[in-house]
C-alpha cells in the first residue's frame, strides 16, 4: 500500500493516515461482484479518472474532467460500450451523470469491469458523494461531501482504492 492509497476498513476509509466514515454497497463486499447485486467489489481498484460538475463545483485537481450536459455511464452488459462513458441520445440501460441531486457532483473513477467489461460481471465502482450517512450504494463507495473533497484534492492517478 503506498501513502495515497484509500483503504476501505470495517471502521471507513483509511486516507492520508485518517479515517473517514463511508458507505458501501447494500450488497456488502463481494469476491464474486455481478450486475445489479449491489455488492462493493474486493480487490485493489486503480483510480482511473475524477469527473466533475463545472456549474456546481471548481476543478479538484487539474487532472479532473468536467461532465457533459450528455455524460452517461452504460450499465447494459449487452452494449458494446458496457461499463463506458457514453452520450445521450443513448439506446441501453444507462445512468445520467449529471444528476439533479448532489450524488455525482464529484465522482471518482476506478478500473472495476474497465476498460475490457465482462458481461453481467458489474459496472462502475464509483468514489462518490452520500445520500446520507449510513445509507447504502448500489456498490460504490461514498462519503460526506466535505470528505470527499478533502481527499479528491489530495489523490493522485496512482491512487488505487483496496477493499478487502
Amino acid at each position: 500500500m503506498i501513502p495515497l492509497d484509500l483503504a476501505l476498513t470495517p471502521t471507513g476509509l483509511r486516507f492520508a493516515n485518517r479515517l473517514y466514515p463511508c458507505t458501501i454497497g447494500k450488497g456488502g463486499i463481494r469476491t464474486d461482484k455481478r450486475e445489479g447485486d449491489g455488492a462493493t467489489p474486493r480487490g485493489t481498484h486503480n483510480i482511473t479518472g475524477m469527473l466533475y460538475r463545472p456549474d456546481r463545483i471548481t476543478r479538484p485537481v487539474p487532472w479532473a474532467r468536467p461532465i457533459g450536459l450528455r455524460d452517461l455511464w452504460s450499465d447494459d452488459s449487452v452494449d458494446a460500450h458496457y461499463n463506458h462513458l457514453v452520450q445521450a441520445p443513448y439506446p441501453y440501460s444507462h445512468e445520467k451523470l449529471r444528476r439533479a441531486d448532489p450524488l455525482y457532483d464529484l465522482v471518482i473513477l476506478t478500473n472495476w469491469n474497465w476498460p475490457h467489461a465482462r458481461a453481467l460481471h458489474g459496472s462502475a465502482i464509483f468514489i462518490h458523494q452520500w445520500r446520507r450517512a449510513g445509507y447504502p450504494t448500489e456498490g460504490c463507495v461514498a462519503l460526506n461531501r466535505q470528505h470527499l473533497h478533502e481527499i479528491a484534492r489530495k489523490l493522485t492517478p496512482t491512487s488505487r482504492l483496496i477493499v478487502r
